[in-house]
């Protein structure tokens, strides 16, 4: 193949990628690693049962949510599980238009003018929200600098400085006081191109997001709100926060119908104000008329690589997950704004119940003041990873240690109850945690 294109090795291939950026050899699958077709298939299947008999107090990111049968049945047909880009109007108006009403709604969430259809997940859409902010920078005070609030999620910010790292854009850190962004510790010196805060944020607490904002604009920076979108259905929108509201939102949907499935797929979302419409990855589907006046669906805007020439396209890694849209469009049509807003006000009084029967614990006591959404740190009087390890075996999926990524906060645990956990599942998990820690 090489001797037929005239190039000389594999390497020639990629000599416009710079020699930093190159990774070196690719890593291999080490002896006993390795795993036929058939094993692959029993390990998975023994991990899903498994996790099938877990009753899961565990968030951070990824909820338990009850699913309506009809999403997935709906979203099966193959009309939606095989469908392609739906590059030909005339014959796929079935898609264009479960993409265009998706769309609606999600706006609708988020208070905002445009929204796209899809990325990967939330933490490479809070990527491609960071470069639309600093692409809208440059055309104004030219900043790549980046302020991004320590209480956002930790694999957020992790992903997303990889994602921006090496194009240039610096991130600074907004450090947090009792679980929140420290409003006294709001930078006064020099100019950002845009400040990241999360509602509610990964501890669960409510940020005060208007004087946030309010702080951003001030300074010429855009506001980036990561939301979860089900508490959108309750909360203050990104797009009214403070006098002018949010700039983008962003954020992962796999409370819109997507199973936990240990651990995936799902999809990110991006929605932003109208300025920034031309900004945005992905894909955007409009509504028209045809001919004969009748209403029609077409692709309105696709600014990526695959359509364009690569060095104009907004992002190079903004392959949409139709099908996860597809189930999240079905989802909310289905639950509608009231059943949305049902469950996540169930969800919230579920976690109270929980906090309340574990803080009753001696020793568990909540790790943070002030109100909280569906999910809430607590201090245990032992190490979380071992604490969690024995309710495991008790079949309770007991929560997310925050050793890891905040050590700084001792024996901490994130727990949360959805809509779906029943008074029973709370005091059980609540008895087994009394006798783990007696």
């Amino acid at each position: 193949m090489l001797e037929q294109i005239g190039v000389d090795s594999i390497a020639a291939l990629f000599e416009e990628i710079p020699a930093e950026l190159r990774i070196g050899a690719s890593p291999s699958i080490g002896p006993g690693e390795a795993m036929s077709e058939m094993a692959m298939l029993r390990w998975m299947g023994e991990r899903a049962e498994r996790d099938a008999g877990l009753v899961c107090f565990a968030g951070a990111g990824c909820y338990d949510h009850h699913v309506p049968a009809a999403v997935w049945d709906i979203a099966g047909r193959g009309e939606f599980m095989t469908a392609y880009t739906p590059y030909q109007a005339e014959a796929s108006q079935g898609t264009l238009q479960l993409v265009f009403e998706y769309q609606s709604m999600m706006c609708a969430l988020t208070a905002m003018d445009a929204s796209n259809a899809s990325v990967y997940d939330g933490a490479s859409g809070l990527a491609e929200a960071i470069l639309m902010a600093v692409r809208k920078a440059a055309r104004k005070s030219r900043s790549r600098r980046v302020l991004m609030a320590e209480t956002l999620h930790p694999h957020y910010r992790d992903a997303a400085r990889n994602i921006v790292a090496n194009q240039g854009v610096e991130i600074e850190t907004l450090p947090m006081a009792g679980g929140r962004c420290e409003l006294k510790r709001l930078p006064d010196d020099g100019a950002f191109a845009a400040l990241v805060l999360q509602q509610p944020n990964f501890f669960g607490l409510l940020e005060d997001a208007d004087r946030l904002t309010d702080w951003a604009k001030g300074h010429g920076a855009a506001v980036i709100g990561v939301v979860n979108p089900l508490t959108l259905s309750v909360l203050k929108p990104p797009g009214q926060w403070g006098e002018s509201g949010a700039d983008i939102a962003c954020g992962d949907g796999q409370p819109l119908g997507a199973p936990m499935s240990s651990g995936g797929p799902s999809f990110g979302f991006i929605c932003a104000k109208a300025p920034l419409t031309r900004q945005l990855p992905g894909r955007i589907i409009g509504q028209t008329e045809d001919a004969a006046g009748r209403v029609g669906y077409s692709l309105t805007l696709q600014a990526r690589e695959q359509h364009i020439r690569r060095g104009k396209a907004t992002s190079n890694i903004c392959t949409n997950q139709g099908l996860l849209v597809t189930a999240a469009a079905v989802h909310m049509a289905l639950m509608g704004a009231q059943g949305l807003a049902a469950a996540a006000a169930a969800s919230r009084a579920n976690t109270l119940r929980l906090v309340e029967r574990l803080t009753a614990i001696d020793g568990v006591r909540p790790l943070f003041p002030g109100p909280f959404f569906h999910e809430c740190a607590l201090a245990l009087p032992k190490p979380a990873p071992e604490v969690l390890d024995t309710l495991l075996d008790r079949g309770v999926l007991g929560g997310v240690s925050l050793a890891k990524h905040f050590p700084e906060l001792g024996n901490a645990l994130l727990v949360c109850a959805t809509e779906k956990r029943s008074a029973e599942e709370i005091d059980t998990y609540a008895k087994a945690l009394a006798e783990i820690l007696r």
